[in-house]
């Protein structure tokens, strides 16, 4: 019964979509233009960037008085309440671990916001634990988060494979703890020439049936 370590946002879980329609509904509360949503998207930089730094960036855009800690939980709780479990990602889950595969969340962030999403959405019906980088105290790609989620569930690494959309976090960490790893490219290609991914896929669907085929 090998390992399947999966990353959450953008891979098990779609957040582009979500912030999107987050930040639609935000501009039109406070009367911005629609075509800010681009310059939103990209201040946001795919969650990369800081959640105190973004809310700053809004109210210093739109010189709203709202203070910075109220802007932050916006983001956050926003975001969440806008995710949804793709009930193929369910179905891909459930024929991993009817093959005998277990799988596990591996993901960086912060407890609250993580881990809401986890149940929220029901995808904690569907994963034999979770890791979150905050409540680990290492991130993300440092070989020991991927160890730590190989302890939760009291099983070894060995044999396991990584599945993640992000090229330094995901594959990166794959490759430093010595894993196999399927890459969900999202419209990208491969350029990083320290390491690469042992598949490269356009969804969860197609990593999991390449890891089941393997």
């Amino acid at each position: 019964m090998p390992l399947l370590l999966l990353d959450l946002d953008n891979t098990l879980l779609d957040r582009a979509g979500p912030f999107r329609r987050w930040g639609e509904r935000f501009l039109d509360s406070i009367g911005a233009p629609h075509t800010d949503i681009d310059w939103l998207i990209s201040i946001d930089a795919d969650g990369l960037t800081d959640r105190w730094d973004l809310a700053d960036a809004i109210r210093d855009r739109y010189e709203l008085r709202i203070p910075s800690i109220d802007l932050v939980e916006e983001l956050h709780d926003g975001v969440v309440a806008q995710t949804r479990l793709d009930p193929l990602t369910a179905c891909a889950l459930r024929i991993a671990d009817d093959a005998g595969w277990v799988p596990v969340v591996v993901c960086n962030g912060t407890v609250r916001v993580e881990d809401a999403k986890i149940r929220q959405t029901g995808l904690d019906q569907y994963v034999a634990d979770w890791v979150i980088s905050e409540e680990a105290g290492v991130s993300k790609p440092n070989p020991r988060i991927f160890a730590l989620a190989a302890q939760r569930v009291r099983m070894p690494l060995r044999g396991a494979w990584v599945i993640g959309d992000s090229p330094e976090a995901d594959i990166g960490g794959a490759a430093a703890v010595g894993l196999p790893s399927v890459w969900l490219h999202r419209g990208r290609t491969w350029s990083d020439v320290r390491f690469a991914p042992s598949r490269t896929v356009d969804g969860l669907i197609a990593a999991v049936a390449t890891v089941l085929a393997r």
